[in-house]
């Protein structure tokens, strides 16, 4: 099975969840992650996904126009961005959406931060564990 994550700049939310797809999945998956643009993996992601013992620090973040001769399972937009410039697939791709907030546009101080990144990762972390119970695992 081929899933393809996909955010606007593939660097924060899409990395995680790329990450733990790929954690609870194990085997049963192959996951990418890729964006309609591309910002570099954050630093600030990397950082809270090794608070939760997941190494994301070798991710690069690419564009999905790499992607296009995949023949993908599933499609995860993760941002509305994403899923209105979502291009077509030549697959028969189920495509699946959430809304994640964006932590890279919190401000504040570093704390402050942190806990938006720590909060956005949890919610991933839940969504994933549940997508793979759903998607992949029940098959």
């Amino acid at each position: 099975m081929k899933i393809l994550v996909l955010c606007t700049g593939n660097s924060c939310r899409s990395q995680m969840a790329h990450g733990y797809l790929q954690r609870f999945a194990g085997r049963q998956a192959e996951v990418y992650s890729a964006g309609v643009e591309t910002h570099g993996v954050n630093p600030r992601a990397i950082a809270v996904m090794k608070e939760d013992g997941i190494d994301i620090s070798d991710h690069t973040s690419n564009n999905v126009v790499e992607y296009g001769d995949i023949a993908f399972d599933h499609v995860i937009t993760v941002c509305d961005n994403a899923r209105e410039r979502c291009p077509w697939f030549p697959s028969d791709a189920v495509k699946h959406h959430h809304d994640f907030p964006d932590p890279a546009k919190v401000t504040g101080t570093e704390e402050e931060i942190m806990t938006a990144f720590r909060s956005v990762r949890k919610e991933i972390k839940h969504y994933c564990i549940d997508f793979v119970e759903r998607h992949v695992l029940a098959l």
